[in-house]
């Protein structure tokens, strides 16, 4: 439903989370389901659609930072949370209190996290060939070393994250999947061997069989979006859970070669109808989208025309006017049509996850 102060709205099909889920599940072979719901979601709601998950049989959940998961913790969500990536050593109390796995790469992190006093379960992370963080096959021996020393942190999993599984013909992910077979092999020979093994990203799951080991983690395709071009959502019928929605605030008529919005990029062709929409680049429709891009209304597709301001844009609708309150989709179906986050990300140069997570608070999320 719309909000009666301002009609622009992402509205989250959970049918369609579930639907996802079921099929990622199908794709793991087995392998428990991870799922990542940092950055609110990918700015679908990360509590919301974390229920419905869990509620599809995903075992655990991710987040990218401590507050990420106290937030999922506080809207009472009891899965185990893994928290992606090292907080400062100064946020082992609170990772603590809030009931987080904490995936740890670094000494200083192993000694903050053991000086809690307390048993507690940690994942650890081995650089690959990412580059980013984890920690490199060089030093891996010694973190396990450290880990096992401390007496109070009980290697519950070991992971990796791969940089190209979203290519599926380069052979990138299989020397990534070799190192870290050896990084398995290393901790097994000092008696670490842990009950989740894990390396698998949305991409992976989907692609590489060989990435799965008894656990993946998945993001993106949990959303129903692509994680490539190579790797398209549709091809493995995962469903789009979020649809940017809104409804024409005002309608006019302009005549042949009147220019519109900020710098005049656009002129009327004829004389004709524009309709402006309660939504702009405040809200995540990007302003590269400026003359490149269509929205949907009545089932049929019109242009987006004139330059995307902050709160508003401008739609051309030829001949036939629209009313005032009819709706407007941006992104997602209506009738046969429809316009995907795949479109936008293909118009502007990025990809689906920068679309996603850019829609903004001040949009209203509905289920």
């Amino acid at each position: 439903m719309s909000s009666p102060l301002r009609p622009t709205r992402f509205a989250i099909d959970l049918d369609a989370v579930r639907h996802n889920i079921r099929m990622l599940s199908a794709s793991a072979g087995g392998a428990e389901l991870c799922v990542v719901v940092k950055a609110d979601g990918y700015g679908h709601g990360a509590a919301t659609v974390a229920r419905a998950a869990l509620d599809e049989g995903a075992g655990w959940l991710a987040v990218a930072t401590v507050s990420e998961g106290e937030e999922l913790r506080a809207a009472g969500l009891g899965a185990p949370i893994l928290l992606l990536s090292e907080p400062p050593p100064g946020a082992a109390r609170s990772l603590i209190r809030a009931g987080l796995t904490p995936t740890v790469y670094s000494t200083e992190l192993a000694d903050a996290l053991a000086a809690d006093g307390r048993q507690l379960d940690v994942h650890l992370k081995v650089d690959t060939g990412m580059g980013r963080v984890g920690a490199p096959m060089d030093q891996w021996a010694k973190l396990l070393e450290h880990v096992g020393g401390t007496g109070r942190l009980q290697v519950a999993g070991i992971w990796t994250h791969l940089a190209r599984a979203d290519e599926p013909g380069d052979p990138t992910t299989d020397l990534q999947l070799d190192r870290f077979d050896q990084a398995l092999a290393v901790a097994a020979d000092l008696g670490v061997e842990p009950a989740y093994v894990h390396a698998a990203n949305s991409a992976a799951t989907l692609t590489h069989p060989r990435s799965r080991h008894t656990m993946v983690r998945v993001g993106i395709a949990v959303y129903g979006l692509s994680p490539s071009r190579d790797v398209d959502a549709r091809d493995h019928d995962l469903r789009p859970v979020g649809s940017l929605r809104t409804a024409v605030s005002h309608v006019k008529t302009i005549a042949a070669g009147q220019p519109v919005s900020y710098g005049h990029r656009w002129h009327a062709p004829a004389d004709g109808w524009v309709a402006t929409l309660p939504v702009g680049y405040a809200d995540g429709v990007p302003r590269l989208l400026t003359n490149n891009a269509v929205v949907l209304h009545g089932g049929r597709r019109r242009p987006l025309v004139g330059t995307v301001t902050m709160d508003q844009v401008l739609v051309w609708f030829d001949d036939q006017p629209p009313a005032n309150g009819d709706e407007v989709v941006l992104l997602g179906r209506q009738g046969s049509e429809e316009v995907r986050m795949e479109d936008w990300a293909e118009r502007v140069g990025t990809i689906t996850y920068e679309i996603a997570t850019g829609i903004s608070s001040r949009v209203s999320r509905a289920s």
